[in-house]
């Protein structure tokens, strides 16, 4: 579960972090109250779950009160990547020195955790990561130690990081340790004017595993999650939204992540993840197909099935019967391969819908759906 920005800092503060004051609002009247409490200049942020507010214009300053309150307003509904800004943080401004990067996050492949830090923070770290890599540390952490004083000094040096930033990197691991967290980050830890070290904005995703022991936290408002995510989940579905053109329906996780691959091989984006499963019923497919076309970026749709347990001909009969509750408004491409595929391809022959196709191997229905997504 991905905390927003005020929730983060809040735990940052908890375990002894500096964080600027700041209050959250949903009112531009209260936006104007809470600068003036603060000291009249302030910056005003969306509050929302996922990144990119600066460039999206949801993060601006305001030189008073009145200024406060008519950027909170025109902050407040705006649309970011998918995600409506219901609330504000107003927040007191630091006279930034140095701006750095800072994170903990978990890595499953090598089993164990990663620092990755750079001394060039801010709104451009993606770019400094893809251009100049050098210029990012990544360091393993062994769970078992986790960061001492000593591997927080190693971290800073190989980054470039100033030695006033290693007490604020062993902090950082026990916001990890300590609130089950799998991402720990700071974009951007600045050096203040007075040689302050401050966390002024803040990332931080807790472990779903560890609900039983963090209900206080996942207790809190919950609106801010994608809406075709919460609207998936409503459904028992498990489907994950993406920054792409191409839906994706599969049964098995692993096929689904081999067909994101697959589909970005063939020069489109993946719109989501979406696995339905060992079962296909007309309900399940209604219910993806319903979730996935909702997407307004979705091009085309590749469901692409492997039978087993479940045999092809049910999910074909499960796919002809959702046709028949869902209104297809795009070209929809079926790879149909295992048990009973031959029947289960006959049975989309029968229906003969004008929209659905088949693609007898997993690589060319991915070309044809990417195909379909990316042509004008």
């Amino acid at each position: 579960m991905d905390l927003y920005e005020h929730q983060a800092r809040e735990l940052f503060a908890e375990h002894g972090i500096v964080v600027p004051r700041a209050e959250i609002t949903g009112s531009p009247k209260q936006a104007r109250e809470i600068a003036r409490r603060i000291g009249g200049r302030v910056v005003v942020k969306a509050q929302v779950r996922t990144g990119g507010r600066g460039k999206a214009g949801g993060v601006k300053l305001a030189a008073d009160p009145a200024a406060a309150e008519l950027t909170a307003r025109q902050i407040l509904g705006m649309n970011i990547k998918g995600h409506t800004v219901r609330t504000v943080m107003v927040a007191q401004p630091v006279d930034i020195a140095e701006e750095f990067y800072v994170s903990y996050v978990l890595d499953r492949t090598a089993g164990r955790f990663l620092a990755i830090a750079s001394a060039e923070g801010g709104m451009d770290i993606e770019e400094v990561a893809a251009t100049r890599p050098e210029a990012v540390a990544r360091i393993p952490v062994d769970p078992a130690e986790g960061v001492t004083t000593a591997t927080a000094a190693r971290i800073a040096d190989a980054a470039g990081l100033p030695p006033r930033t290693v007490d604020v990197l062993v902090r950082l691991w026990e916001v990890l340790v300590r609130e089950d967290a799998l991402l720990v980050e700071v974009n951007p830890l600045v050096r203040t004017r007075d040689g302050a070290v401050v966390a002024l904005d803040g990332k931080v995703t807790l472990d779903d595993n560890a609900r039983f022991r963090r209900a206080r936290r996942y207790d809190e408002d919950d609106s801010g999650h994608d809406p075709l995510e919460a609207a998936a989940t409503a459904k028992g579905l498990n489907y994950v939204k993406l920054d792409g053109e191409v839906g994706i329906i599969g049964n098995g996780a692993g096929l689904v992540m081999s067909t994101l691959d697959v589909v970005a091989g063939c020069g489109a984006r993946p719109a989501n993840f979406l696995d339905i499963g060992g079962g296909a019923s007309a309900q399940v497919m209604a219910d993806g197909l319903s979730v996935v076309l909702a997407d307004p970026s979705v091009r085309s749709v590749f469901v692409n099935v492997f039978g087993g347990i479940t045999a092809c001909d049910a999910v074909a009969d499960g796919i002809v019967r959702a046709l028949d509750t869902v209104r297809l408004t795009k070209p929809l491409v079926v790879r149909l391969d295992g048990n009973n595929a031959a029947r289960g391809r006959a049975v989309l022959d029968g229906r003969a819908h004008p929209l659905v196709e088949q693609v007898t191997t997993m690589d060319g229905a991915a070309s044809r759906a990417a195909h379909l997504a990316t042509t004008p």
